[in-house]
């Protein structure tokens, strides 16, 4: 009788110890790829809503000096400027008078002009722009309106005035006039590289004639009767 031997099919246990090595390799690589991947991807988009911030809060204040209220009399038109050195970086306050046509609360009675301030405040080593939207100023009652953040991460909110002859850092309200030019500059740091990001504005006053309530109702007549 014939004894029958029969072929073994399959791995040896180093076959399967080296093929659970390589997968293992492999799949180490492929993570930290992944993970590189993800985390530039995160770097981006945090640089890039650093900068939206930045630029958000520069075109919302550039709009509201732009459409500054004025009036032949002095004492209606507000435009006020002080500069606090108290912190580590030279920040402005800005306060003054705007015209918007679009209402701040529904269904509330509300004018045309509306008092705006800016500054910068500081909560829990976070900086933020914020801004003061005041419908129907009057100097009967104390500054209120409604406050809301413009843009988080900012960390310079400074301003500079020039008079015709010089730049300065303040415009007190004893001012008998407007600056001619406004620069403001607004800055923010990214949180991933520690790069600033920074937007610079102007606004020419001199050649900019601002907006007046008579201007706006005229405005408004000539687009309803077209």
């Amino acid at each position: 009788m014939k004894k029958m031997y029969l072929r073994k099919t399959g791995f040896t246990l180093v076959e399967v110890l080296v093929a659970t090595t390589i997968g293992t390799f492999i799949a180490l690589v492929a993570i930290g790829a992944l993970r590189a991947v993800t985390a530039g991807a995160q770097v981006v988009e945090a640089n890039i809503n650093t900068a939206a911030e930045v630029r958000f809060a520069a075109r919302t204040i550039r709009h509201d000096l732009v459409n500054m209220y004025r009036t032949a009399n002095k004492r209606d038109t507000k435009f006020i400027a002080v500069a606090d050195n108290s912190g580590a970086v030279p920040t402005s306050y800005l306060v003054f008078y705007a015209v918007n046509r679009t209402k701040a609360r529904s269904q509330q009675p509300e004018g045309d002009v509306y008092e705006v301030e800016y500054y910068i405040k500081v909560d829990e080593d976070k900086s933020m722009l914020m801004r003061r939207l005041w419908p129907n100023p009057t100097d009967d009652l104390e500054p209120g309106g409604m406050l809301s953040v413009i843009a988080e991460g900012i960390e310079v909110f400074q301003a500079r005035f020039f008079d015709g002859t010089e730049w300065t850092y303040e415009w007190p309200e004893e001012m008998t006039a407007l600056p001619l030019l406004v620069e403001l500059n607004i800055a923010a740091t990214q949180e991933t590289t520690g790069r600033p990001v920074t937007e610079t504005i102007y606004v020419n006053f001199a050649r900019s004639t601002g907006t007046t309530l008579e201007e706006e109702e005229q405005t408004e007549s000539e687009t309803q009767s077209n």
